[in-house]
């Protein structure tokens, strides 16, 4: 018994491993990581900033810092990441919407666990101020995360860009 369960830990282990941790439309950019715990033997705790571009609006990218366990469970890729994570987006140019979207519609997601949990970035439009609104959250298979964090993006016009585009005529329904 006690060599299969290890054979278990093994083979779970190793598909930890193997398993891609990102969201599979693309990965996102590391911009740097600052170390915040020293572990002697294992991999230090450390925050990890990163950039994604939103996928259905050029011109738009977000910025979300996240920490990293380190230790032995966080070498494996098994440790349970916490939900702490903070959320900057920013037009960097000119915004073209490539298709309709709907409200809270994903626009990154990664896993934060082996199999529990998981960040989502979601995009919605606050069609009155002609505003982009990002929330990033963490969703937990039994009992969730109200942890979260918001950032709006005005649309505006760029250089001399003529019409500025209004989300609100890009929201499906």
């Amino acid at each position: 018994m006690r060599r299969a369960l290890a054979a278990f830990a093994i083979l779970f282990a190793a598909l930890a491993i193997t398993m891609p941790a990102r969201a599979e439309d693309g990965e996102p950019d590391l911009i740097f990581r600052k170390s915040t715990v020293f572990n002697l033997l294992t991999p230090n705790d450390k925050l990890a900033t990163y950039a994604i571009d939103d996928p259905e609006i050029e011109g738009v990218a977000c910025h979300y810092t996240v920490p990293e366990k380190g230790g032995l469970a966080g070498a494996f890729g098994v440790a349970e990441q916490v939900s702490d994570i903070s959320l900057a987006c920013r037009q960097y140019g000119p915004i073209k919407f490539k298709t309709k979207f709907s409200q809270g519609e994903v626009v990154f997601r990664e896993r934060r666990s082996l199999i529990f949990k998981k960040m989502q970035i979601v995009r919605g439009c606050d069609a009155r101020r002609n505003t982009l609104v990002y929330m990033v959250y963490s969703d937990k298979l039994i009992d969730g995360s109200p942890k979260n964090s918001t950032s709006t993006v005005p649309v505006m016009p760029w250089g001399a860009q003529g019409d500025t585009p209004k989300c609100g005529d890009w929201l499906k329904g």
